[in-house]
């Protein structure tokens, strides 16, 4: 059965997620600097440069993700909720102003073969969520910034074991 925010948001939320090799503390690590963000965050073929970043409730990330076709895409992050090593609430869009704005719940959780990093994204319409999935392809975006998020933990991981 649905809890009452699944049943209230399904039209307007999008869902990835992944098992990643790694306990949650060293997957959690990786969202939390912004050194190993830029190593990582975002599909295949995109880089990332970061302007400012706090993280701490309220603070801020503002990055520019550059597209492999050269194209900038502006990126604002304020978080809202972090509880190492299980959650991590956010705002994200263009800008603190963005009425585009949307929630995203990172949570991550320990299984017996490593860690499940789920991402929900919550959109303030149907519209816009829909915009998100088929113009912007987010759902192939989600699964391929986990996918380097996998790949990164991996190497991190090992680096530090060997």
């Amino acid at each position: 059965m649905n809890s009452p925010i699944d049943s209230a948001t399904s039209e307007r939320e999008l869902v990835v997620s992944r098992v990643i090799e790694g306990p949650p503390g060293l997957v959690f690590e990786v969202f939390s600097d912004a050194t190993h963000l830029g190593r990582w965050w975002g599909p295949r073929g995109f880089s990332i440069t970061t302007k400012t970043f706090e993280f701490a409730v309220g603070g801020e990330w503002d990055f520019i993700m550059h597209g492999p076709d050269g194209t900038d895409y502006p990126n604002w992050i304020r978080f809202e909720e972090i509880s190492p090593p299980e959650r991590i609430v956010l705002l994200h869009g263009e800008g603190p102003d963005d009425p585009e704005s949307f929630t995203s719940i990172i949570t991550l959780a320990g299984t017996t073969r490593g860690t499940e990093v789920t991402l929900r994204s919550i959109f303030p319409t149907k519209d816009l969520c829909d915009r998100a999935a088929h113009e912007h392809q987010a759902i192939e975006g989600g699964k391929q910034t986990l996918a380097r998020l996998a790949e990164y933990a991996s190497r991190l991981a090992d680096d530090r074991s060997g």
